[in-house]
Formats: C-alpha cells, structure tokens, sequence
C-alpha cells in the first residue's frame, strides 16, 4: 500500500521526506500539534503580539528538545545491536 501511495505525486514527495529525514519531521508535527493546542488554549487570554511570537518559539524549542531526547533511545539501540553478542 505504501508504495501505491509513493506513486501519487504530494503524497510520495511527503513519504520521502519522512523516510529520509524521520527526525526533522516528527519535529514539525509535534511542533504544529503543540502551536495548535497552544492557540485554542491561550487564545482568550490577552496575549500581545510578542508574547505570542515568544510562546510559539518556545513551544518549537521544546518540541525539538523532545525528539531529541526520544531520539537518544534509537541511538542506545543501534549500539547494542551493532556489537556482536558473547
């Protein structure tokens, strides 16, 4: 089924940027979920404009910290299953 989908041209151009760069792109979903759920939330609170541009810069930071630290455990993965075991 998938590789059907990587014949139809947005859809094959989206799954090749998740295969080729899997990191960068749960990044940016995680990224536009959390701004998402950011909006609804502080949305009635009275924010200016650079309290906004400030929250969103931060939520991006934070959820690239995520996947990196998520990402530490794949890293501890590959090592182990490249060492020949005893």
């Amino acid at each position: 089924m998938v590789e059907r989908l990587k014949k139809q041209p947005a859809l094959g151009a989206l799954i090749r940027l998740v295969e080729t760069w899997p990191r960068l792109s749960a990044w940016i979903v995680l990224s536009v979920g959390c701004i998402v759920l950011l909006v609804y939330e502080a949305r009635d609170v009275g924010l200016t404009a650079g309290n906004w541009i400030a929250l969103i810069v931060a939520t991006v930071l934070v959820a690239g910290l995520c996947i990196w630290i998520v990402s530490w455990e794949d890293e501890d993965e590959s090592e182990t299953s490249d060492q020949p075991s005893t």
